[in-house]
């Protein structure tokens, strides 16, 4: 795989706490520059994000970040309000621990409220990979594929480990063949990143390959 296909692929993402408005609209012009498939950013630069950058960018915004265990409307309402400011996109983290609760019905409600107030805008549901068994990962892809989402995602990059080949592995075989697969986490050179797509991954989530891509030059 070349790296502009590689990047075409990746989510170019600033999530950290401290980020300022500054580096988050420097992401942004970065993605538009480089073709990156969006720019992953908090949900309060979105207006921000979309009046510097117009239609150039796909902005995509997280939402339950990073824990997933606030109430199902305070979800809802920041999916919605993500929309209306200007997302395109918007990667949402179920309810890790009523999911191993086996409340499956309180999980796939609230995605079903989501997917509702998100309809038109591509819904990624983050299920993180790290704190679950690999039975809990097959009954994810399950539980998402029902909600309609658009993709299923690994990770939120907070947890004790990113995305792995196996994760991968597993949702392929759980998931509908209308779902698609974000890996992230953990994901910093471009070897690793080829190896995920290769393993059936069909977007990225990185903040560190742009990055590299300038440092060895096009």
């Amino acid at each position: 795989m070349d790296l502009e296909y590689i990047l075409s692929k990746t989510d170019h993402t600033i999530l950290k706490p401290d980020a300022s408005e500054k580096e988050v609209l420097m992401i942004v012009g970065e993605a538009v520059e480089f073709g990156a498939a969006s720019a992953c950013i908090p949900p309060c630069y979105i207006k921000r994000a979309r009046e510097e950058y117009g239609e150039k960018v796909r902005l995509c915004a997280v939402a339950g970040f990073p824990n997933g265990y606030m109430q199902t409307a305070v979800k809802v309402f920041e999916c919605g309000k993500a929309v209306e400011d200007g997302a395109d996109e918007v990667d949402v983290v179920i309810n890790v621990g009523k999911f191993k609760s086996g409340d499956y019905s309180f999980v796939k409600n609230e995605l079903d409220e989501i997917r509702k107030i998100t309809e038109g805008k591509i819904l990624k549901i983050i299920v993180e990979t790290a704190l679950l068994t690999d039975e809990e990962i097959l009954t994810s892809g399950k539980t998402v594929t029902d909600c309609g989402a658009d993709f299923i995602k690994t990770s939120t990059g907070v947890a004790s480990r990113g995305a792995t080949l196996k994760d991968i592995e597993l949702f392929k075989r759980s998931v509908g063949k209308e779902v698609k697969i974000k890996a992230a986490g953990g994901i910093r050179t471009f070897s690793s990143a080829e190896e995920f797509l290769s393993a059936g991954a069909d977007r990225i989530g990185a903040s560190a390959l742009v990055r590299l891509y300038k440092e060895i030059g096009r």
